[in-house]
């Protein structure tokens, strides 16, 4: 047994989560000892942490459980959260001390997982840094591909929007749509001119900045024969102008709501647009990435070589790496709603 700090949740918020380590503060430190290790069991020691807007469901107050995709994280529990870790002691056969791994864990220093839960994190073509296997090269991109490609079956002819477009999922779903699908037109949306001008270098033809006062006439600017295609990642406002924005017969993939996560339902943005979606016909389709599992290895290779023959830009812009002792680890998950990443927010435990 080993001695570990763990972040558990302390009370589910209302709104944003309270960091202040208060009584009322949305996560607690504790410290606890991880189990004795068994047959077909590794001790990990957490290098990296992944943070993804999808957390926040799992432990809001006002979503019925049973309308999840995944079991909440329920008070009194360890913060769930996907990582690259190092094998530090192992009793299965297909591990050894010192080996790299992904995981789906918790906000642990050390933990004892079942060795048929994680997957090997092997050195990565070009040098790249293995924080990519929590974006790019992990469930991020296989969003990303699964929601452009599968759920609203981009061709060469349309015209695609992607919002969050500088975010992990975005802005690989900017470089499938263009580059691997080669659709016609490739538009992003994203919170700072500094930002649009890295989406436009990832392959966009435009992105725009929905914090301008100019956002709505530069959308509609940007598409004036109207959007075949749109990737949602944020809901709220946004989504309901692009309703106003898609031509007849749409599609519209809604992988996120971000702009609502930190919302009470006092609070929460509404649709006014919806009729669009009737009298347009748009077809609008929710996913969870984790129904297409299966394909995470094939994809994987997909990317794999669009990296090796430069298809694909996949780098240090790509990922926003916070070093964070691991009393901070919910201050940089944080950011994740302040938008101050560029790409994946990766924590790395220092």
């Amino acid at each position: 047994m080993v001695k570990t700090r763990q972040w558990i949740l302390n009370k589910k918020p209302d709104d944003f989560p309270v960091i202040d380590g208060s009584s009322n503060a949305t996560f607690k430190l504790v410290e606890n000892e991880t189990p004795e290790l068994k047959d077909g069991q590794v001790l990990l020691k957490t290098l990296y942490f992944s943070n993804d807007p999808a957390q926040r469901g799992w432990i809001s107050k006002l979503r019925d459980p049973k309308r999840l995709y995944v079991p909440p994280v329920e008070e009194g529990k360890p913060m769930r959260a996907g990582n690259v870790s190092e094998v530090v002691e192992s009793k299965a056969d297909n591990y050894k001390k010192g080996d790299h791994v992904r995981a789906q864990g918790s906000w642990s220093e050390y933990q004892v997982v079942d060795a048929t839960g994680v997957v090997p994190a092997p050195p990565l073509p070009k040098g790249l840094s293995e924080t990519h296997y929590l974006g790019a090269l992990g469930l991020t991109g296989l969003t990303a591909y699964y929601g452009i490609k599968e759920v609203v079956r981009t061709t060469k002819d349309d015209v695609v929007v992607v919002s969050g477009a500088a975010g992990a999922t975005g802005s690989m779903v900017v470089q499938i749509a263009k580059k691997l699908l080669h659709a016609k037109t490739v538009i992003g949306i994203a919170g700072t001119d500094e930002k649009c001008r890295w989406v436009e270098s990832l392959g966009a033809d435009k992105c725009l900045n929905y914090k301008s006062s100019s956002f709505a006439k530069d959308l509609i600017a940007a598409t004036p024969d109207f959007a075949d295609v749109y990737f949602d990642n944020v809901g709220g406002e946004i989504l309901d102008l692009m309703f106003s924005r898609m031509a007849r017969y749409g599609r519209i993939a809604a992988c996120g709501a971000i702009s609502n996560y930190n919302n009470s339902a006092d609070k929460t943005v509404g649709l006014k647009n919806w009729f669009e979606v009737i009298s347009m016909r748009i077809e609008v389709k929710g996913f969870i990435v984790i129904d297409y599992l299966h394909k995470i290895q094939e994809v994987s290779e997909i990317f794999k070589k669009g990296i090796e023959d430069g298809t694909l830009q996949v780098g240090d812009e790509g990922e926003h790496v916070v070093d964070t002792k691991f009393e901070d680890v919910p201050k940089t998950w944080v950011k994740l709603f302040e938008g101050a990443n560029q790409g994946k927010l990766v924590t790395k435990l220092v």
